[in-house]
């Protein structure tokens, strides 16, 4: 597998300022807790997501796996980005605050293996892999 691209620090903050702009679409009258995430494909587009709740909690739909999904569709298959925006994180939160669950984490996994995740109010990066260093594999 090969390692990571780095990403210019210029490029992580559009990807940010992307993620944050796509929580402001988020549809979370039950959290009140707005996330938004891009991808960024590695022919350099950017597929938003944002969450979507549900009353019937099991329904609702994350931020990463709506940009995942947008990218997919469109015949996405190589990522080399992802930032995600928790933007109503309580600063007390910490990292564990605005880490993907554990559905997110699977899917980047599995489709963003190489990927450079970047997380709003976090000074590092991470990988799918330490987010899930036991990733489920069929």
């Amino acid at each position: 597998m090969k390692p990571s691209p780095a990403v210019p620090v210029q490029d992580r903050q559009t990807l940010l300022a992307a993620a944050r702009a796509a929580a402001g679409n988020a549809h979370a009258p039950y959290s009140r807790f707005r996330v938004g995430a891009v991808v960024l494909s590695g022919d350099g587009r950017l597929f938003p997501g944002c969450n979507v709740e549900n009353a019937s909690y099991g329904l609702a739909l994350c931020a990463e796996r709506g940009a995942l999904a947008a990218a997919v569709v469109a015949g996405v298959r190589e990522f080399t980005a992802v930032a995600v925006a928790c933007v109503d994180a309580d600063a007390g939160l910490g990292v564990a605050g605005r880490t993907p669950c554990g559905a997110c984490r699977q899917w980047l996994f599995e489709l963003a293996p190489d990927a450079v995740i970047h997380l709003d109010g976090v000074d590092r990066t991470f990988t799918a892999r330490e987010l899930l260093p036991e990733g489920f594999r069929l």
